[in-house]
């Protein structure tokens, strides 16, 4: 039987697919008909993980990020035709974290990707025009107040953006929360994926 939604995971820099593989399971065990993927990104860092854009101390660089959409979204397509899921993108939600939110977010906002929802947690959106075209797309933005590694604003303005070009969005600043995915923050993305995947 062909599963009936996919979550693709979105790890931050320096990390791999696989340390998220314990919060996909966990979800599992209660979306058993769900199918849940957390691909590695493409490029290799300097600590032997991966990321899905140079930094060098320009994390908010949006030429890098504009340079990074090809890579980004061919392992969105291996993924996709890999489960199955290629004319079904509103089955499909992305959950990033850190820069796997960043690219996510710009994903969904430049109007490459309409999937059928988006969580981002400690991300941000790049300083680059919000595109209307997947607007029905909702959102879901967590981040802890204590974040100093991406501050909290970040997702605070991103909402702002967002909802300027029409899409639905949800945000939830933590309180006592750094830059980090917490018990909490990982139980309202769940919620928020039952409510929208339907």
């Amino acid at each position: 039987m062909s599963a009936s939604h996919l979550i693709i995971f979105l790890h931050g820099i320096g990390a791999s697919g696989q340390q998220l593989w314990p919060l996909a399971s966990s979800w599992r065990a209660h979306r058993p008909t769900f199918a849940f993927a957390t691909p590695d990104a493409p490029y290799r860092n300097g600590y032997g993980g991966h990321q899905w854009f140079k930094v060098d101390g320009m994390q908010l660089d949006p030429g890098r990020i504009r340079e990074a959409r090809e890579a980004f979204d061919q392992t969105v397509h291996d993924v996709l035709a890999h489960e199955g899921f290629e004319e079904r993108l509103g089955d499909v939600a992305f959950v990033g974290v850190s820069q796997g939110a960043i690219v996510a977010l710009d994903g969904v906002a430049s109007g490459r990707w309409g999937v059928g929802a988006l969580v981002a947690f400690s991300g941000l959106l790049p300083p680059t025009p919000v595109s209307q075209k997947n607007n029905r797309t909702p959102v879901l933005l967590v981040h802890g107040a204590e974040d100093r590694t991406i501050p909290s604003v970040a997702s605070t303005i991103a909402a702002g953006q967002l909802r300027g070009a029409g899409f639905s969005v949800e945000l939830d600043i933590e309180p006592r929360i750094g830059h980090t995915i917490s018990t909490a923050g990982a139980d309202k993305a769940f919620d928020f994926l039952r409510r929208r995947l339907q």
